[in-house]
């Protein structure tokens, strides 16, 4: 569950005799008994509460199938998925180019699945009373690489002069490549002098116990412990947008008025496994599941359409990265699926 704080670990969901995981959502009929086998899975600490969610209900309607759910950060997730050690890759963010090389030199074929939209939650202490918003050009000053930003004073003069602490996640975490593109303007450009974790847990320790601290990270952990800690409204200066400060909430997400800190969120698929009848069926449930189950773990379902054409595109074993040459920030998923599934249906 989201209170869980180790670094890295293995659930073994148990195994439930209940049938049906509620009203409108995929049922097996009685058939689900008859399933067996097992679904790997690891990868990113934000996917893994909605991963987590799904699996369990999953085992519910095929209790013996078992479904084992790691925590090792989306890139720390495709380095066992490129190893061949896992089914399916949690990721907060899309493939990177170097991890597309060593795929295509190993062979490894996927297939790249949308599954919720996520937000990160730039958040302070409670006992800051002095920030309510910051601008992305505020941000980027204070995370980029060089920074001279070494006092809440030298962020605004009227701020106190008291020494900034950062948190943030890790090198391996999706959420560290999507801030620093979004925010300071390139994948992997940051400051190196915060305390960094690639459990979110942590990182919710740190702030809620340090009244000069600021860190950042998935909207979910923010909701799950909003009583530790102040979320901070992001402005990001954009005159198209004339919406000021935004503050990181399911509806500004589903609004998309929280820019530039939303963004989907994935799970990768080895082709090859998708012929274990356990993963098909699992992939398969998840994508029909998650838009009923996503809310309930603090994220944002995407739309239905986007559930559909993800559905066609595993059905159709559409593999590859829908990002390679092109930025995740400010995209829009169905108009990259649709054209896609135009292209090969064209091409046929």
């Amino acid at each position: 569950m989201l209170g869980k704080d180790k670094k890295y670990r293995w659930l073994l969901l148990g195994v439930l005799l209940l049938v049906g995981i509620g009203c409108g959502k995929e049922r097996s009929g009685g058939e689900g008994a008859e399933l067996r086998g097992r679904v790997l899975v690891d990868g990113s600490s934000t996917v893994y509460p909605i991963t987590e969610a799904i699996a369990e209900e999953f085992m519910k309607e095929y209790p013996r199938v078992q479904v084992l759910v790691g925590i090792s950060g989306t890139g720390g997730g495709f380095k066992k998925f490129l190893r061949k050690e896992i089914d399916i890759n949690d990721a907060s963010r899309p493939i990177k180019p170097s991890e597309l090389a060593l795929a295509r030199e190993k062979g490894v074929a996927f297939i790249e699945l949308p599954v919720a939209y996520d937000a990160i939650a730039v958040v302070v202490n409670p006992k800051n009373d002095w920030v309510d918003c910051l601008t992305t050009e505020e941000l980027k000053r204070i995370w980029e690489p060089g920074s001279t930003v070494k006092y809440w004073s030298d962020v605004r003069p009227e701020f106190p002069h008291e020494p900034i602490r950062l948190y943030g996640p890790g090198t391996d975490s999706g959420t560290y490549d999507y801030f620093t593109e979004a925010i300071v303007g390139e994948e992997g450009a940051s400051r190196p002098d915060f305390t960094a974790s690639e459990d979110d847990n942590v990182l919710v320790q740190g702030v809620s116990g340090d009244p000069y601290a600021l860190g950042y990270f998935g909207l979910a952990y923010y909701l799950e412990n909003k009583d530790k800690l102040k979320a901070v409204a992001i402005d990001d200066l954009n005159p198209d947008n004339g919406e000021g400060c935004i503050p990181p909430a399911v509806e500004t997400v589903v609004a998309g008025t929280y820019q530039p800190l939303s963004r989907p969120l994935f799970i990768y698929v080895r082709l090859d496994r998708t012929e274990d009848p356990a993963v098909d069926t699992f992939v398969k449930f998840y994508l029909t599941n998650a838009r009923y189950l996503v809310g309930d773990v603090g994220y944002v379902p995407l739309s239905d359409r986007i559930y559909e054409l993800a559905m066609e595109r595993y059905q159709k074993r559409i593999t590859g990265t829908l990002f390679e040459n092109r930025s995740i920030v400010g995209v829009r998923l169905e108009d990259l699926l649709a054209q896609e599934l135009e292209q090969v249906e064209q091409a046929q």
